[in-house]
């Protein structure tokens, strides 16, 4: 039995409307699938951000670990050079002493005193001003070593929170790619029954 041109019609109706369907959920797909990949997107993010903003904090720990070693290097030079004035005086002292009482005059009378005094004076200026130095050696590393520290925590925080602000952005994304997939959808599957009720005959 051969075929109407009514249910040739209805066929072709129903099988536009079977194409809407598909459309429709091909649609709805595509959105999800988009929502996963904005989904994706937003995870990586922000494990990439916390990778990297754990290494800034680490390398920064690091740097303020050798910067706080040099300066404790330097106040141990200083130290050292004020160790060595020391020293140094009391071979000076004890020459002076030697060479008056070589000449028979009191080593520790007149201008063999004096000697030595001002000897003693100059050296203990300087002896200061390297027990100085050894201490702002220390006081400028510690400062160094904790602005360090700080600048990598700050840097560290910055990264993180530009991701999250990026991740929030692929969620908004995500959110939006489905709500328009699924009205896309709707729209695909309301014409698709507009049209079948419009060629179906009843």
């Amino acid at each position: 039995m051969a075929l109407t041109d009514k249910q040739l019609g209805n066929i072709g109706a129903a099988a536009g409307l079977l194409t809407s369907i598909g459309s429709s959920m091909a649609t709805e797909a595509a959105g999800i699938n988009q929502q996963t990949g904005y989904m994706l997107n937003a995870i990586n993010t922000l494990a990439i951000a916390n990778v990297r903003a754990d290494q800034e904090e680490r390398y920064s720990a690091i740097q303020a670990g050798r910067t706080l070693q040099r300066a404790q290097m330097e106040s141990l030079n200083y130290k050292m050079a004020g160790n060595a004035l020391i020293r140094n005086l009391e071979k000076t002292n004890a020459a002076a002493r030697a060479r008056a009482a070589a000449n028979g005059v009191a080593y520790n009378e007149g201008s063999a005193a004096f000697v030595q005094d001002a000897n003693t004076r100059n050296t203990f200026k300087d002896v200061g001003v390297t027990d100085y130095n050894a201490l702002m050696a220390r006081v400028l590393g510690f400062e160094d070593a904790t602005a360090m520290m700080t600048n990598g925590e700050i840097q560290a925080e910055l990264t993180r929170t530009s991701a999250r602000m990026q991740a929030q952005q692929y969620n908004v994304a995500a959110d939006s790619s489905v709500r328009t997939a699924g009205l896309l959808a709707n729209a695909k599957l309301t014409e698709g029954i507009t049209d079948f009720a419009k060629t179906f005959k009843w």
